[in-house]
């Protein structure tokens, strides 16, 4: 292979690079490390407030090992807190969503309850323990930020930021989208037999569009060449002036939206610029656990939780104007691209999981296209180093 171009418009690495040791994707120390350093202190996408429209309806979502009861207040403000009763740690509620039955949290064991804020309001022992206080004992709190109707929680003890600051540098703005107004009109989950960084891996870079996604290459005719962009390709300046989309990155011409035959519904975001719409995807990704992709007539969020070294749960959403599911149009066309090209995805992660544990492979090499990978490598380390440095 030739060595790159050194460009300052050029994207790829010019320099060698390894890749994080493979025991980083299968090993369950190095798994519980990720728990602690990003899983346990980044903000992580949980659902979306419209899944909590009402007072007293809940979701539980397990980050790690960890279940978190997101609710609605009685006063509408969304709260977090740990799934458990302070008395002998309980589990509180044992459905996965619902909506509460009274205004208060009570323990299925020992009927502690607590105010829909987490303080503890009612002990019914016949007598209390001196010097006990209900104050010292609320429920344990998690940081809770709302982004334009997407809830993210944080299991930091003094959550940093919000989920607006914790995006991707490289993210668009997606201003321009009416993401709180939205409504769902699909839910995909599925577990990847992979560690969640293989996942993220994966979306960082297109050399395996050609070969895994065909049809995807079709509609996006870059990916067909291996490259995410332009500036890719270290001839890029032999195409500098060519504006086709196998050089110049977006759709196939014709195409305008992620579906089977490239075409949108009927109704579309009115407030897109002309280089949105010419786009047809405009990404933004929060790590770990989501990413955000706006097209010309819908939405579309990924996100992730791990369930242990090799496992991973992944739910997909796409979100439409309510006007436009009001006309109770037929979504197959836009879905069943997105899950086809999630399939794909998925089925190669779990191919490279299966090859990690081969005992000389200590660690592999980034190719310069792969310059996004160790972008999401460097932040991976970073977080690791400053969870050390800060004592844990």
């Amino acid at each position: 292979m030739s060595e790159p171009r050194r460009d300052a418009l050029y994207n790829g690495l010019t320099s060698f690079q390894p890749t994080l040791p493979s025991s980083a994707y299968w090993n369950a120390e190095e798994y519980q490390r990720d728990l602690d350093a990003i899983w346990y202190r980044g903000w992580v996408m949980v659902c979306r407030a419209a899944d909590l429209a009402q007072p007293l309806d809940y979701r539980v979502v397990t980050v790690g090992t960890q279940e978190v009861l997101v609710l609605r207040d009685d006063r509408g403000d969304i709260r977090a807190f740990h799934n458990t009763c302070r008395h002998r740690g309980s589990q509180l509620c044992r459905e996965s969503e619902g909506r509460l039955k009274a205004r208060l949290l009570t323990c299925p064991y020992h009927a502690w309850s607590y105010s829909l804020r987490g303080d503890l309001v009612r002990v019914p022992s016949k007598s209390l323990p001196p010097g006990f206080d209900r104050a010292d004992y609320p429920l344990y709190s998690v940081g809770v930020s709302v982004w334009r109707g997407f809830v993210f929680v944080n299991l930091a003890p003094s959550p940093q930021g919000s989920a607006a600051s914790a995006f991707d540098e490289a993210s668009a703005d997606l201003g321009n989208w009416p993401l709180e107004d939205l409504a769902t009109g699909h839910v995909y989950s599925k577990v990847m037999n992979c560690n969640w960084k293989i996942f993220w891996e994966n979306f960082n870079e297109c050399l395996h569009c050609p070969g895994v996604h065909k049809h995807l290459s079709e509609l996006v005719p870059i990916y067909g060449r291996g490259l995410m962009a332009r500036h890719d390709d270290p001839d890029w300046a032999l195409h500098a002036d060519n504006d086709e989309p196998r050089f110049s990155g977006g759709l196939r011409t014709g195409a305008q939206t992620w579906s089977r035959d490239g075409q949108p519904l009927a109704i579309r975001f009115p407030g897109l610029t002309d280089a949105e719409q010419a786009a047809g995807q405009t990404y933004a990704m929060n790590l770990p656990s989501m990413f955000i992709v706006g097209h010309v007539d819908y939405v579309r969020t990924v996100r992730l939780l791990p369930l242990g070294p090799e496992r991973t749960q992944l739910v997909a959403e796409w979100l439409f104007p309510a006007e436009t599911l009001a006309g109770r149009p037929d979504l197959d066309n836009i879905v069943s691209f997105g899950k086809a090209v999630l399939d794909e995805d998925a089925a190669i992660c779990e191919i490279n999981q299966k090859g990690l544990r081969a005992r000389p492979h200590l660690a592999g090499v980034l190719m310069p296209e792969e310059y996004d990978l160790h972008r999401f490598h460097r932040w991976v380390r970073a977080a690791h180093a400053g969870y050390i440095e800060r004592g844990r």
